[in-house]
């Protein structure tokens, strides 16, 4: 029965056998620089008390969830480019599902508060730090965390109980 599957096979790496150790010396030091830059200006933003504004606290968060996107897709990535088996199991691949998509549709959540911080302070000045006051502004980060990956648990959770038609997957992550 072909709906209990515990394994996938991942076969987009079919191609990449001959320059493994290439990418993978190129992929780790782009996750390296993610990484790297991404902790600065976190720290950054949360050391400088000038820079605790809305602006660049929605800034910090889209820092934060690229960290988060980049940890669920990575250290597979790199451990799939030097093996032999390119697996992953089922569970694992709906944890990762999880992860990229939330992140995305995270990305796009803070990506439309900064756009909206941007038309407040600029079309209409004179009332932006009574709109986006610390209160709203911490209201609106936990709703663009909480709204998609809710939203995205209630997919993978529902995704999970479908039944399965094979165990191929023809990209390099699920």
């Amino acid at each position: 029965n072909v709906s209990d599957v515990t394994v996938f096979t991942l076969s987009g790496f079919n191609s990449i056998v001959n320059s493994r150790f290439t990418l993978f010396a190129l992929t780790f030091v782009c996750y390296c620089v993610i990484v790297q830059v991404n902790v600065t200006l976190i720290v950054a933003i949360i050391v400088d008390k000038s820079l605790h504004e809305p602006m660049f606290i929605f800034f910090c968060n889209l820092c934060i969830n690229a960290l988060y996107g980049t940890a669920g897709f990575y250290p597979k990535f790199l451990m799939d480019i030097l093996s032999d088996s390119h697996v992953i199991s089922y569970a694992g691949c709906l944890a990762q599902s999880f992860v990229m998509n939330s992140s995305a549709c995270v990305d796009f959540s803070f990506l439309a508060l900064m756009a909206y911080d941007r038309y407040v302070a600029i079309c209409r000045p004179l009332v932006y730090h009574s709109v986006m006051n610390t209160q709203r502004v911490s209201v609106l980060v936990f709703a663009a965390w909480i709204v998609p990956v809710g939203q995205l648990l209630i997919t993978v959770i529902s995704t999970s109980t479908l039944r399965l038609c094979g165990s191929q997957i023809l990209r390099i992550y699920c």
